[in-house]
């Protein structure tokens, strides 16, 4: 197994807030609580007070998996809730949508990065626990993000017409984007254990949170990794005094505002615009966003209207039907779980650093922000394929036209590079510039309007002679542009593409087994592995 690990600088795809922010920038010290190294963790660790009732966490959450598996839940599972009652205990989170299939490689990163995260402080602290914590987003109503996925270039999709929250969708619908899915997979025994997987998540459980549960815990149950569903009244009543207030005081809308602006100020672009109303009102088949109109707060295309003093009841007696929107989602979570750590993605990291001050104003502990692991999976042969080319892993991260220029101005038998007679002519040209200029000093735009003329037909000369040297060497430029498109398809990273059935098919189980061994948190560097 080959590994190689590059700075996420070096790569060119991730955003100055995400490299500042690794790097520690001082710029950015106002947004966060603290730095994502063990000395952070030893600061927030001695810092969490975490309030909520740990032994209602548990048993929700216990009662969540007896329903989904009945009295089947793994030793690793029920030792790590078990653990989440004692007060030394703290929970590694990381969250996303509820993607079929899981959607891109990705998924599968942030969890291993929980996992991995959660070993490793075990190994630093060893007096305290550590549990990871997959949270899935029950409540999110965005169809469209979680209705796909790609597998070995072929899109399968979910044909429904989706309301509500995508959690409480019935799988009823899905039986062909499985049967298509599985069609993809080939023949094996490990094609054969992931369809029968498949079938029993997706065709057995009434629910898309339920098929996700089942099918995310069957992956990584031997790691005790613990799944919350947050769509639960057991939750929603220790949120309902936050609910109350920021629907009635629009504190996070103030915060966040506030916030955001001082981290444009700060030269960064912001993710998310906080609004007067956070939350969405949630029933079977619908999820709608509350706003205040005047003295009254309205549903969104729904006849259902509150006032105030309705609006405080309806919290009161129901507050399973308010959703946070992304805003508030975070404190939610936080609020609900003894959390030390948050894993996401850039995107993700960054709209957490807008949010800091809304945690202060509501006296909930803010976590490490850690930016998940990031990887590219290259097939056998793969370094054989670059060192045949006299390439590198980091040099696919660049423009693939760089690359070939570069390639081809050094393989070439030929010179090619006009740098040399650039020089001479420019010298030329300081020559002439000279004597025009003393015998009549209007000539002098004259003189250098001919040198710009002429360096730019040098300039179309040479890239003539490499695009007719490109054509010398195709064989080789060709292998470049397929491992080019095989790893980076449309230009952009594997892991937010394709799909991780294929690998597990390859290799099964120890896929998974692979990441957990190479995945290093802290070190915040892009995997390349070539199992």
């Amino acid at each position: 197994m080959n590994v190689n690990y590059i700075d996420y600088s070096a790569t060119g795809y991730f955003a100055k807030p995400i490299v500042d922010y690794l790097n520690q920038n001082s710029k950015l010290s106002p947004f966060i609580a603290f730095n994502p190294d063990i000395e952070g963790f030893r600061r927030a660790i001695a810092k969490r007070n975490f309030t909520g009732d740990r032994k209602i966490l548990a048993e929700a959450i216990e009662k969540q998996y007896q329903k989904t598996l009945g009295g089947d839940i793994p030793d690793a599972v029920k030792e790590n809730l078990a653990l989440l009652e004692q007060s030394n205990t703290f929970t590694i989170t990381t969250g996303h949508q509820l993607n079929i299939f899981t959607g891109p490689l990705y998924f599968i990163f942030k969890i291993v990065t929980a996992i991995n995260l959660a070993k490793e402080l075990k190994e630093k602290f060893p007096e305290k626990n550590f549990v990871p914590v997959y949270w899935p987003a029950t409540e999110d109503h965005d169809f469209e993000e979680i209705n796909h996925t790609e597998i070995q270039g072929r899109k399968i999709h979910w044909n429904e017409n989706a309301t509500g929250a995508t959690g409480r969708l019935s799988t009823k619908t899905l039986s062909e984007a499985v049967k298509e899915y599985k069609s993809c997979l080939g023949i094996s025994a490990n094609s054969q254990q992931l369809s029968d997987l498949i079938d029993k998540a997706y065709c057995s459980n009434k629910t898309l949170a339920e098929a996700t549960r089942y099918f995310v815990h069957s992956l990584f149950k031997a790691y005790g990794l613990i799944i919350i569903d947050a769509d639960d009244r057991v939750f929603k009543k220790q949120f309902a005094d936050v609910i109350k207030r920021d629907l009635l005081e629009s504190n996070s809308f103030k915060n966040i505002t506030e916030s955001s602006e001082m981290l444009r100020q700060a030269g960064y672009k912001t993710q998310v615009n906080a609004r007067e109303v956070n939350f969405f009102y949630l029933l079977d088949n619908l999820r709608e966003r509350i706003v205040l109109e005047g003295e009254k707060y309205f549903v969104l295309n729904t006849d259902i209207s509150f006032s105030k003093e309705e609006m405080i009841c309806e919290i009161e007696d129901y507050p399973e039907r308010f959703s946070p929107n992304v805003i508030l989602r975070p404190l939610y979570q936080e609020l609900i779980l003894p959390n030390i750590a948050y894993i996401g993605g850039g995107a993700e990291i960054v709209y957490w650093l807008q949010l800091k001050s809304n945690f202060d104003f509501y006296e909930v502990d803010f976590p490490v922000l850690i930016l998940r692991n990031s990887a590219l999976i290259a097939t056998e042969g793969f370094s054989q394929k670059l060192s045949r080319l006299g390439l590198n892993p980091e040099d696919l991260f660049r423009d693939t036209e760089l690359i070939k220029r570069e390639w081809v101005l050094k393989n070439s038998e030929h010179i090619l590079n006009l740098e040399d007679e650039m020089k001479d002519f420019r010298c030329v040209f300081e020559r002439l510039k000279l004597r025009t200029y003393k015998i009549d000093p209007t000539l002098t735009p004259s003189t250098q309007a001919v040198k710009v003329r002429l360096m730019k037909a040098l300039s179309n000369l040479e890239k003539k002679m490499i695009k007719a040297e490109k054509r010398n060497h195709q064989d080789a430029l060709s292998q470049l542009d397929s491992i080019k498109s095989k790893y980076f398809p449309a230009n952009g990273l594997q892991e937010r593409k394709e799909n991780f059935g294929s690998f597990y098919v390859k290799y099964g189980p120890s896929f998974i087994e692979m990441l957990i061994k190479v995945f290093k948190p802290l070190d915040f560097k892009f995997t390349i592995l070539e199992p």
